[in-house]
């Protein structure tokens, strides 16, 4: 379990409060309106309504007792890069800060963000990938060249053995999961054969499953 500091409860912000809740997560919210902060309470451990561009504010919260800051402010850039500077000089350990262009990025790393995510950017990189394909289920891009994929089993590979496939000398990917009804099967080796009906996780370069499976 994680202490978090989540600044910026608009719908972006309220989302990632509710699956830190999920995730058994505790967290600090803050936002400078009313309804946003009251509309997260049921998922967070505190809320506090303020300005996070207000150094005396933002020192109140001791953030150097959280494990991570995320800066989900997305309608106001001017405050984000603020804020994320004034994490960094009040000692914040980890700062998260949100993107919408990369420009914005390149600013909010040279003032102290330690990542910076891109949550509209992303979501369209997987709705164009996850969507573009009929035998695609999902996507989860590691880094600009590796990701794991959800795959249908082709066809011709169906009813077959990881090991009868030669899957990753022939193809350069790593066959990591298999599902079924929503249930992983985790535990895989060249004896495992691949059903029809399932789909699998695969992990690799991304030209080379796009290669494989004709993406």
């Amino acid at each position: 379990m994680k202490s978090i500091l989540l600044i910026g409860l608009g719908r972006f912000g309220r989302h990632i409060a509710m699956k830190l809740d999920e995730l058994h997560h505790q967290v600090m919210a803050v936002d400078t309106d009313e309804k946003r902060v009251e509309a997260v309470l049921p998922y967070v451990t505190n809320a506090q309504i303020g300005d996070a561009t207000d150094e005396e504010f933002l020192s109140s919260l001791g953030v150097r007792n959280f494990d991570v800051c995320i800066v989900a402010i997305g309608d106001n850039f001017q405050s984000s890069l603020e804020t994320t500077s004034l994490l960094k000089e009040l000692g914040a350990g980890y700062v998260v800060s949100r993107a919408a262009r990369d420009v914005q990025a390149k600013f909010l790393l040279r003032n102290g963000a330690d990542e910076v995510v891109y949550p509209e950017k992303q979501l369209a990189a997987w709705t164009a990938i996850r969507y573009s394909a009929d035998h695609i289920f999902d996507y989860v891009e590691l880094d600009e060249e590796h990701a794991i994929f959800e795959v249908a089993v082709p066809e011709g590979w169906a009813e077959k053995t990881i090991g009868q496939l030669n899957v990753r000398r022939k193809y350069n990917i790593n066959i990591m999961a298999l599902k079924h009804d929503g249930k992983m099967k985790l535990n895989i080796s060249p004896d495992t054969v691949l059903p029809a009906e399932d789909t699998m996780l695969v992990l690799g370069n991304i030209r080379d499953i796009q290669r494989c499976f004709h993406i």
